[in-house]
């Protein structure tokens, strides 16, 4: 039983998908504009927090 492993091809068996980092792009875009949309909610509401309780 001394044998090698079996062999396991090392390319992909589909084709990489063209728009793979386009897509990769745009939801690195919408995440960044969703932490800069949460950071500015953030700021107004302790801003109004602030007024409301001075």
């Amino acid at each position: 039983m001394n044998r090698p492993p079996p062999y396991f091809p090392q390319n992909q068996l589909s084709p990489p998908d063209e728009n793979r980092y386009r897509k990769f792009k745009f939801v690195v875009a919408g995440l960044i504009l969703l932490l800069i949309g949460l950071v500015v909610g953030a700021g107004v509401g302790i801003y109004y927090l602030i007024r409301w309780l001075f």
